[in-house]
């Protein structure tokens, strides 16, 4: 049979597995659109403000997102990993508990971060370089409204809403962040970060208050009203370990800017961060296969069905570690092309640009692995996996960039990735028994055989 009706086959079929390879291909094909959008966004802003003041924005916009992913404790992605259970068991109660104890809880303690941030700055300003003051008291008051889009996104892809969950942070919050900035601009306000980030609060805003009504509207309509059970005590069990698991894969994702930024001036961080970003074009595959196999490895799981947990494992490896592959030749034939674009000064990132892709295929090449162990109960085996990764990206950050500058952040996070690659597939294997490597045999299965049941 032809690849096309093969494909259509594939994608139009009922079973986990097709649902999960449709899932992954809507949030390919929305981090596609996100990349895009992202990319022209950015280089726009770089042009209408210049590598020192693009340098101000990105890494203030950094670390606000940090902080509002931070806030949500780990209760964006437990609703993933309780929601598919409770809906198997019919236990609505205990589904419309969670979705509003997620909300609540995360809107709550993003709030109460921003309150802290206010007050430090209020302390501290003194001893902040002055550019960033501003950015940095704007970008506070973004954060409960980040941490409800984090929420939300996960209870959207717990019901495989893929394009709800998944449209609103990386599609129509870019898109109005470039047009409010546009906006503000031809009304005569400054092309400078203080603008920027009133336009990323803007649009943050309304992103997140439109995703909430759509939400709201489809739970709603797929769970009767009813009374609600909190079981606070076992999604907080879960959510906190999660938290340290995505709080230390996010970080390494973005430690680097951070300590680019501590180091270096801004127009330096701009530059690497163009590089970073534009090789980061290779991260939407491992995204989307990650937002399609996290409920499938959930329901496996909670079937006890060890050997297809094995074969989907492996599938998902090769489905993040080809494609990354392709993306990234790709972005790297045109890399001083695509630099170019943001200003003659950013083309000096090409170099970095090689680095990083070595450290995104050696993630590639074990998948979405973290969430396998997050899925089956294993936070805390996943937990230490990132902490020895993320020690590692910071010492090699801090002693590599005082001697090689820019090149030395962007080995210190290509050889973190690495040996964020190797840990969890060694994790993965003495865990359950199950080789995570995109070029294993597919239902490889060692001779262990403890049950992948949380």
């Amino acid at each position: 049979m032809p690849a096309g009706p093969r494909l259509v086959r594939a994608l139009l079929a009922e079973d986990e597995t097709a649902r999960a390879r449709r899932m992954a291909a809507i949030a390919f094909a929305i981090r596609i659109v996100s990349a895009g959008i992202a990319f022209v966004s950015q280089i726009i802003q770089a042009r209408l403000m210049g590598e020192f003041e693009y340098g101000i924005f990105v890494f203030v916009w950094v670390l606000v997102v940090l902080a509002g992913n931070f806030s949500c404790l780990g209760f964006h992605t437990a609703v993933i990993r309780f929601l598919p259970q409770y809906d198997l068991d019919r236990a609505q109660a205990e589904i419309r508990g969670l979705t509003s104890t997620a909300r609540l809880f995360a809107m709550t303690s993003a709030s109460i971060l921003a309150l802290v941030g206010v007050s430090a700055l209020h302390i501290f300003g003194d001893s902040i370089e002055h550019y960033y003051l501003v950015p940095l008291f704007l970008a506070v008051f973004a954060l409960p409204m980040i941490a409800l889009g984090d929420v939300l996104d996960g209870t959207a892809r717990a019901n495989r809403w893929a394009v709800l969950g998944l449209s609103p942070t990386y599609i129509i919050r870019p898109s109005l962040i470039l047009a409010f900035m546009l906006a503000a601009v031809a009304w005569g306000a400054p092309a400078t970060a203080v603008t920027a980030m009133q336009a990323a609060l803007a649009a943050t805003y309304v992103t997140t208050l439109g995703q909430f009504l759509f939400v709201d509207r489809r739970l709603v309509r797929r769970y009767d009203r009813g009374d609600r059970k909190i079981d606070f005590s076992a999604w907080i069990k879960v959510a906190l370990p999660i938290f340290l698991i995505e709080g230390f894969g996010f970080l390494l994702t973005n430690s680097d800017v951070i300590v680019v930024g501590l180091y270096l001036p801004p127009d330096q961080v701009g530059v690497y961060f163009a590089a970073a970003k534009t090789m980061a074009l290779v991260q939407f595959v491992f995204f989307a296969v990650k937002a399609g196999a996290t409920p499938r490895f959930s329901s496996l799981i909670a079937e006890g069905d060890r050997q297809g947990l094995a074969g989907f494992a492996g599938t998902a490896a090769r489905w993040s570690f080809w494609p990354s592959l392709a993306v990234g030749a790709v972005v790297l034939m045109l890399g001083e092309l695509l630099l170019g674009l943001f200003g003659s000064a950013f083309t000096a990132g090409y170099g970095l640009m090689v680095i990083l892709f070595a450290g995104n295929m050696a993630k590639a090449l074990v998948g979405p692995a973290e969430m396998l162990l997050t899925m089956a109960g294993r936070q805390q085996l996943c937990v230490a996996v990132y902490a020895v990764a993320l020690a590692s990206n910071i010492a090699l950050n801090i002693t590599l960039i005082p001697i090689w500058g820019l090149a030395g952040a962007a080995t210190a996070t290509a050889t973190a990735m690495a040996v964020e690659a190797l840990l969890l597939h060694l994790a993965v294997r003495r865990a359950f028994g199950i080789v995570v490597f995109a070029f294993a045999d597919p239902h490889a299965l060692t001779p262990r055989q403890e049950a992948v049941r949380p």
